[in-house]
């Protein structure tokens, strides 16, 4: 079988969850990161090397102001209480995206999680926090401009390659698989350079409910389709 290294999930579908429960959207959140360690678990267990999971993009501001201070509360709580586990794990965390624009706590705590784990070597966990994909790209090309304009290096010299090194995502390969959760079949501003040549994978359960086994079914799903394609 094929193996994938890099997967990426949009966690979709956690505020829906909650209001068909009769919950809040927040408590879909709370549940959503309940959902996420199972997905750490497994991909610990499936010797998958980095996972990418997009927790906030930069178009989640425009939900309800009290959604929003939840979920920037959300990672300084749960980083808080989990970075003892991520350390006896040796999980790796990483973050993708503008970082200075989030709330001061908010921040520290992500960067905090990534000094930390900076020298473990196990599962890589990516989190795409205030993170868009065109915005990505943006401030890449802004960079390059800057370097070309300070005589840093020549226009020529610009390929996909060098380019790569300017994105939010330099320190990763492209992702092998990126999963959407919660029914919607769209790449919403997610890795828009990364995952041009990624395999696409779509579930209509909300991502509280995506676990274990719709996880492995989803990376069969795209080794048989891998394989189809290289024995045509």
């Amino acid at each position: 079988m094929l193996n994938l290294k890099h997967i990426a999930i949009i966690m979709d579908g956690n505020g829906r969850w909650g209001k068909e429960r009769g919950l809040t959207r927040s408590q879909g959140h709370y549940a959503g990161a309940q959902a996420m360690e199972k997905i750490i678990d497994a991909s610990i267990e499936m010797d998958i090397k980095i996972l990418t999971l997009y927790a906030f993009s930069s178009e989640n501001w425009s939900r309800p102001k009290d959604e929003v201070n939840y979920l920037m509360n959300l990672p300084v709580k749960y980083l808080k209480q989990k970075l003892p586990e991520f350390m006896r794990r040796n999980i790796k965390i990483l973050v993708t995206g503008n970082t200075e624009a989030l709330p001061e706590s908010t921040s520290k705590a992500l960067q905090k999680s990534v000094m930390e784990t900076e020298n473990n070597n196990g599962l890589i966990v990516n989190f795409a926090f205030n993170y868009g994909g065109r915005d990505d790209i943006l401030q890449a090309v802004q960079k390059v401009i800057y370097d070309v304009q300070k005589n840093n290096m020549e226009l020529d010299q610009v390929d996909e390659a060098l380019f790569q090194q300017y994105l939010y995502t330099k320190e990763l390969p492209d992702p092998d698989l990126v999963i959407r959760t919660g029914g919607e079949k769209r790449i919403s501003n997610f890795l828009l350079w990364q995952c041009s040549l990624s395999e696409l994978y779509f579930s209509d359960v909300y991502f509280p409910d995506f676990n274990e086994e719709l996880l492995k079914r989803a990376v069969r799903e795209v080794q048989e389709r891998k394989s189809v394609h290289h024995i045509s």
